[in-house]
């Protein structure tokens, strides 16, 4: 497992491991299940990643995106072709939420929304790019200036 493992709230954790196994190429490790209940927590790896997803439980503070007005995260996933993975999500229900582009930092990315609300960003290493040249574009786009 890496330092962090992610665990997100869905209303269907049977239906969104269905959907991150799709979409991203994700893999079902485990799953806990209540004696003749639902599903609790469905356990996939994404890469070297643990990506847990639960269903909701107000009560114990765990809310979906929905529930919440929206997310204020973006699961950033390397891919060797930011095109193509984007297209196989959107394909399996995801929506647009930042087109697949190339970046000024080197990477080509976009990023869409999940079907469970979660936003995701794909990011495909193009190009090395400079500390400096970054920030001066970063400066450029957001209409400041860069400091060193």
């Amino acid at each position: 497992m890496t330092q962090i493992a992610i665990h997100l709230v869905v209303d269907d954790p049977d239906q969104a491991a269905s959907w991150y196994t799709e979409a991203l190429g994700a893999r079902e490790t485990s799953r806990l299940t209540l004696p003749g209940g639902p599903t609790l927590t469905v356990e996939l790896r994404l890469g070297d990643t643990v990506l847990a997803v639960a269903g909701e439980m107000p009560e114990r503070g765990m809310r979906t995106p929905a529930a919440l007005g929206g997310t204020p995260a973006a699961l950033h996933v390397e891919v060797a072709d930011a095109d193509a993975a984007s297209a196989r999500a959107l394909e399996a229900g995801a929506t647009v939420f930042e087109p697949v582009h190339d970046a000024f930092w080197g990477d080509r990315t976009g990023q869409f929304l999940d079907p469970f609300g979660h936003r995701w960003a794909l990011n495909q290493h193009i190009r090395d790019v400079p500390p400096e040249e970054i920030a001066d574009r970063a400066a450029e786009l957001l209409g400041g200036s860069a400091t060193a």
